[in-house]
């Protein structure tokens, strides 16, 4: 015969359960740790547990975090679903956006009805290589993010996605080439494969909005690529076109106007002068409301 657990043990093995899912729980993980269904009602009406989607709950009446939020979504819809697509990018911190819709990917097409604030996705089957656990989320691995991102995002957004990828070291080569191949005949895989033909992960990986600014104006001008954030003797370039000998430097407004940064900045300038480079200096100003006269600086 099972030993009846006391009511001490159950409080227990529930809050060990919450402490590993981000204060999250299902209503059969409460059942099957023995609290009953007359119990489960109780806490509920004494806000003990604060029902988040049908049949999950938090515990306590605090607002979930960021990550809660993230898990109770996902077990929301069972055993195999998976955060994917915006939302993992932002677990996995590939983009600083966190979107207002939690986007879950489920096993198969099963025929689960989104709930509110939950976008669903059904592929044809999620493989089981394509999912992993952060923070012990159930979440697509990297390399699957990238591919459903491709889906979703623009060619410029998927580039500082892989340059964000990269930078964190999260980048598996081979992972990546497989997933491709697991996924291939999706649109997300082609634009994936096709932007990794042209685009070197990492290359272009901006650190302010006055930075990426810059380098779309160049492009857009057909100007040559210039290396983003480089290495030049003890220092980093915002911009640097090595054999042109032209540095660009983006002065983002009040962190330049603080006097030990005002210091570098001259400092730099004059490394780089004495070592035959040509220092430029562009504000937000210059180039968003003056790009002509930046390109017209540039060109000569």
């Amino acid at each position: 015969m099972e030993r009846k657990l006391g009511r001490t043990e159950v409080e227990s093995r529930i809050e060990r359960l919450a402490l590993r899912q981000q204060n999250q729980v299902t209503r059969a993980q409460l059942l099957a740790l023995g609290l009953g269904a007359e119990a489960i009602r109780h806490r509920v009406g004494s806000r003990r547990l604060v029902v988040r989607y049908r049949g999950v709950y938090s515990l306590g009446f605090a607002p979930p975090t960021r990550e809660g939020r993230w898990m109770a979504a996902v077990l929301a819809h069972g055993g195999g679903a998976a955060l994917s697509h915006l939302s993992a990018a932002a677990l996995w911190e590939l983009r600083a956006i966190d979107p207002a819709v939690i986007d879950v990917v489920l096993p198969s097409r099963s025929g689960q009805r989104p709930r509110v604030g939950i976008r669903l996705h059904r592929p044809t089957r999620l493989h089981p290589n394509d999912s992993t656990r952060r923070h012990n989320i159930p979440v697509t691995t990297v390399a699957r993010t990238l591919i459903d991102l491709a889906e979703v995002l623009g060619a410029r957004s998927l580039e500082r996605a892989l340059d964000e990828a990269e930078f964190l070291r999260l980048l598996d080569r081979s992972a990546l080439s497989a997933a491709l191949e697991r996924n291939r005949g999706r649109t997300g895989a082609a634009r994936l494969a096709a932007t990794l033909a042209r685009h070197d992960p990492g290359s272009t990986r901006t650190r302010s909005a006055l930075e990426e600014a810059f380098l779309l104006l160049t492009r857009r001008a057909g100007l040559p690529q210039p290396e983003v954030n480089a290495r030049l003797g003890p220092w980093t370039i915002d911009f640097l076109w090595r054999e042109r000998r032209l540095a660009v430097e983006t002065d983002g407004g009040r962190s330049h106007n603080r006097k030990r940064q005002r210091e570098s900045d001259s400092a730099r300038n004059a490394w780089l002068i004495a070592n035959d480079y040509r220092p430029l200096r562009l504000t937000w100003v210059q180039v968003t409301t003056r790009p002509e006269e930046v390109l017209e600086a540039l060109k000569a």
